[in-house]
């Protein structure tokens, strides 16, 4: 199963913590989306970098997380690879050594913390480059060669006008895939992940901390992403980083002290099917014929929760809910949500509700300009539509167990996932409140968290880790 249980790691802390991040990076590999700056000579021996992300693709790599280079194919790297395993490289002018780890990556639903501690001054050759994954030091490797002592690395080097630093590698066209939040460099110090994440004593989850850098050296920088308008801005003071094909668009909510959900790209889709801005878009390519739907990767099992979603392309589209035994029964590459006996959808068409493929009279017919919000309460196990904010079936939200107008949800027991399916050709642009491409006017929110075009029903709330934290999940 491709979706994340109740006792999951979400990804980030859902209770009160003492250090909040408001703020992330998205980066899109077809959008050809680059941030970089050159620097000046520094410590090429002893350096940290220290970033969180969250990866939104595993079907191709996302090269090049963080990369220093000098010149085409050398240069100081981390990447993801094929099958999901992270190098760690130090290439330098006539040769090179990497690290690949045993362990693979391939959770797209949470934000994991990597910390790259580099000291070739050790006399322990392991120790001159290690890797920390949430906190902990990763030691098996399919393979793994070191520096030799003293190495003088490419990174913290002025490569005379190339651009040394960036996330991606635009030289070669190879672009990151991925969100980023709370991105260090330090220049100089070996330090270890304490300095930068703590576990939580209650969940064990590694969390985020306020790091105390005093001095980041010569080419250190400290991305928060927290001006929307100057997104490379570096708080640390050494110069800001130039952006390639970004702007405040890019800036997300979604972050690893408040995951919110996405849709998940995990579930097995053939390649005409595309998700990407930061998995809350899903485009057909090419093809047609049998239909596909599209879950999102958090499901509930109490609470109340909403998100939007606009189609924007094809015809046959149907929005709504699933349970998690029909998710991890059905194909989602053969089916649409309603098609299920523990589904409901809305369809586009003629604005009927489904369940086991069975329409009846529920609402208005929708089209590709039009905003449906879907209002999922699980307590009283109820499903409510809005085509461009109006309640479908004079439905109310917040009418509780009376359920006016509401869609009872089939299954009485079991969590359920919001969705979305197409049929020929489609595409779909949704909101969890995280981040969307979706063109927002009104910059509504559930009262704390998320951004939406239209304000959450009272008492219905963006589906985040905060949100389940506090009012369920």
């Amino acid at each position: 199963m491709e979706t994340l249980q109740r006792t999951a790691n979400r990804g980030s802390i859902s209770t009160a913590a003492a250090y909040e991040i408001d703020n992330s990076l998205k980066l899109e590999r077809a959008n050809s989306e680059n941030i970089y700056r050159q620097i000046i000579d520094g410590n090429r021996r002893t350096w940290t970098s220290s970033l969180w992300v969250k990866r939104v693709d595993i079907e191709t790599p996302s090269y090049n997380m963080f990369f220093n280079h000098g010149i085409y194919g050398v240069g100081t790297y981390l990447r993801f690879n094929n099958d999901d395993t992270l190098t760690a490289a130090i290439e330098f002018y006539g040769g090179g050594t990497s690290q690949v780890t045993n362990a693979v990556f391939r959770d797209t639903s949470a934000w994991m913390h990597i910390v790259w501690r580099v000291d070739t001054t050790q006399s322990t050759e392991a120790n001159r480059s290690r890797i920390y994954i949430n906190g902990a030091q990763i030691t098996s490797f399919s393979s793994a060669t070191y520096p030799s002592q003293n190495t003088e690395t490419l990174a913290n080097h002025d490569h005379g006008g190339y651009d040394d630093v960036e996330f991606g590698y635009k030289d070669a066209g190879l672009y990151s895939n991925m969100y980023y939040a709370d991105v260090y460099h330090v220049d100089g110090q070996s330090l270890a992940p304490t300095e930068f994440g703590e576990y939580d004593s209650a969940s064990g989850i590694w969390r985020p901390i306020e790091a105390d850098i005093s001095d980041f050296g010569n080419n250190g920088f400290y991305l928060d992403f927290s001006n929307a308008s100057s997104l490379g801005t570096d708080s640390a003071g050494n110069g800001s980083f130039t952006l390639s094909n970004i702007s405040s668009a890019d800036q997300a909510t979604d972050t690893p002290t408040n995951n919110f959900a996405t849709l998940n790209p995990l579930m097995k889709y053939p390649s005409s099917q595309v998700i990407n801005e930061g998995m809350t878009k899903v485009d057909r390519t090419s093809g047609s014929g049998l239909n596909k739907t599209f879950y999102a990767t958090i499901p509930v099992f109490s609470g109340k929760f909403y998100f939007e979603a606009k189609p924007t392309e094809g015809s046959g589209q149907m929005i709504g809910v699933e349970s998690i035994t029909g998710v991890n029964t059905d194909a989602p590459d053969s089916v649409y949500v309603g098609e299920q006996s523990t589904a409901v959808g809305y369809y586009a068409s003629n604005g009927n509700k489904y369940t086991s493929a069975s329409g009846s009279s529920y609402g208005n017919s929708y089209g590709n300009s039009d905003i449906i919000g879907v209002a999922l309460d699980m307590d009283n196990r109820k499903v409510y539509f809005a085509k461009n904010n109006t309640w479908q079936n004079s439905g109310d939200p917040t009418s509780g167990s009376t359920g006016t107008g509401a869609i009872d949800l089939p299954d009485s027991t079991d969590g359920y996932i919001f969705a979305v399916s197409y049929d020929s050709g489609g595409q779909w642009v949704v909101n969890f409140g995280g981040y969307t491409t979706m063109s927002i006017s009104s910059s509504a929110n559930d009262g704390e968290y998320g951004t939406f075009e239209y304000a959450p029903p009272t008492g219905y709330y963006a589906l985040c880790t905060k949100n389940l934290a506090q009012y369920g999940g």
